[in-house]
């Protein structure tokens, strides 16, 4: 078996006109392509990262919410990598972003911290 990357992250929100100006705005990810698909009274947005990945935003009509621990079953957080933590952290927080003091991976010795999207996501932001 040959595995390389993470392809997408598939992510539902519970508000996409909130969620697509979040990630497109706030993140500044760009856009590859929108769907909405009528039958499904739902949304599809895939935006891209530098390395190829892609996030896949859905919306879906009155989707359960999310467990609010990070340590509930299935999906813990997104990690995005930045050879400059300071200047991301700074940014997000010059557009309102509320960002978690910087800590110290004690494995690694990277810096990292912790912001959430707008349906409470947590999103990793982690110095490489």
């Amino acid at each position: 078996m040959r595995l390389e990357r993470i392809h997408h992250a598939a992510i539902i929100c519970s508000d996409y006109a909130v969620s697509k100006r979040f990630y497109t705005e706030t993140l500044e990810l760009p856009v590859v392509r929108e769907v909405h698909r009528r039958e499904r009274g739902s949304y599809k947005l895939d935006l891209a990262l530098p390395d190829g990945a892609q996030i896949e935003l859905f919306s879906f009509p009155d989707p359960p919410p999310r467990p609010n621990t990070p340590e509930a079953q299935g999906l813990r957080h997104l990690a995005f990598a930045t050879p400059d933590l300071d200047e991301v952290v700074r940014e997000l927080e010059s557009k309102g972003v509320y960002v978690e003091p910087v800590r110290v991976d004690e494995h690694t010795g990277r810096r990292f911290t912790f912001f959430a999207d707008p349906d409470g996501l947590p999103l990793e932001i982690y110095e490489d």
